[in-house]
């Protein structure tokens, strides 16, 4: 180390001691000989000119010493102390200069343009691709809560960090990405995750809150095993006919790529005489895959009702108005007096919700008919295309000409 960085690190050492606000935890003198060491690492990798490394490695210690005298805008001010040292130790002003530059460029505003700033500012912002990224992100959010004298909320914090890394933050020097970027992204991976867990908490909690506002206000209702037994069926039920479109989706979705596959490779083969004996094989093949495709279409096709009902059908409670196909064309006023009406008459509600039961029963059974007949096919079709393609390639390599 050259005589005048180790003045310089004695100088800006007792100055974070002694001046620095206590209120300053993450931007303290342990940030500064993180930085420091962080920017000799990068430039011996990039293999700085020792002139230009000192110059570096003179922006890296003075780079936050500006929050001695004040917080926004510290870098200006942290540029200031350092022009008044490094002229009072002889520097020449073009070096000052240069180091002052490359202290302004840790602004985040700021986009980088020499190799020394790119390297500072990603010396910097090393923690976001440290194993310790939390506990610098803590100390950070303290730091913010101490100086502003109000509590961050951990949702909003963790919003923040994860906005940064995926939106306001990136590594300008190859060998930066090189050595921190995969931490990063493991880092923001660990954020998410944290997102999504206290997504969950909250919600859970939400529906505690819900369920406890509800046991307050409500009155008792008779009949509670009955609305049970028919709540619990019907989701059921619902949750049954979501499988049974998943599995047709899965369906359609595979022979849809199977005969993109075979479109794109398979057909434009056969134009060749010496592949036609790939033919029926081929034919077969796509066949069984078309039907497959045609029958989960079968399976997830919605059926479209009347969306209608008179007055007449209520009184004589003929319409089951829990179902959306019975109603949907019906104005507001009408839907809601018959509803009205249904809930009058208990007979007629739980006869309502017993129909919903019924046919909702009727659907399942129908797609998952065609269901077991669409997987059927498809199994079928892929043993028999196997077997035309290996009896094609035999009797081809059978029929072929001995030299």
């Amino acid at each position: 180390m050259s005589t005048l960085l180790e003045k310089i690190e004695s100088f800006v050492v007792s100055t974070l001691n002694e001046k620095l606000d206590k209120k300053i935890v993450y931007h303290g003198l342990s940030h500064t000989l993180r930085v420091v060491e962080k920017a000799m690492e990068l430039a011996d990798e990039a293999k700085l000119d020792e002139a230009v490394k000192e110059r570096l490695l003179i922006a890296a210690w003075f780079h936050d010493v500006g929050f001695t005298k004040i917080i926004e805008g510290h870098e200006v001010e942290s540029a200031r102390i350092a022009s008044d040292f490094l002229n009072k130790e002889g520097v020449e002003a073009n070096i000052i200069e240069e180091v002052n530059q490359i202290i302004l460029a840790t602004k985040m505003d700021v986009i980088p343009t020499t190799t020394s700033e790119k390297l500072l500012r990603d010396a910097d912002c090393s923690h976001l691709g440290s194993k310790n990224y939390t506990e610098f992100s803590q100390l950070l959010q303290k730091e913010i809560e101490l100086l502003s004298g109000e509590k961050i909320k951990e949702t909003d914090w963790l919003n923040k960090n994860i906005d940064f890394l995926t939106n306001g933050h990136c590594f300008h020097t190859d060998i930066a990405v090189r050595k921190w970027e995969k931490q990063k992204v493991k880092n923001l991976a660990q954020l998410l995750k944290t997102e999504k867990k206290l997504k969950q908490e909250n919600k859970k909690l939400s529906q505690k809150r819900e369920e406890l506002q509800f046991k307050k206000d409500k009155v008792e209702l008779p009949e509670r095993g009955i609305e049970t037994m028919f709540r619990v069926a019907l989701r059921n039920h619902i949750t049954l006919s979501d499988i049974a479109d998943t599995k047709a989706n899965i369906l359609l979705s595979v022979n849809a790529i199977i005969i993109s596959m075979a479109l794109s490779t398979l057909i434009p083969k056969l134009d060749n005489p010496s592949n036609s004996y790939l033919i029926i094989p081929s034919i077969v093949f796509i066949a069984f895959t078309v039907v497959s495709i045609v029958l989960s279409i079968l399976a997830t096709r919605p059926n479209v009702t009347q969306g209608k009902f008179t007055q007449e059908d209520i009184i004589n409670k003929k319409v089951n108005l829990l179902f959306f196909g019975n109603f949907h064309k019906m104005n507001l006023e009408e839907f809601e007096w018959g509803m009205n009406e249904m809930m009058k008459d208990r007979d007629y509600l739980y006869g309502s919700l017993t129909k919903d039961l019924y046919f909702l029963g009727l659907v399942l059974n129908r797609k998952y008919g065609l269901l077991r007949t669409t997987y059927t096919v498809f199994m079928i079709g892929i043993i028999v295309s196997v077997i035309a393609f290996v009896i094609a390639f035999y009797m081809q390599s059978g029929s072929a000409p001995v030299s």
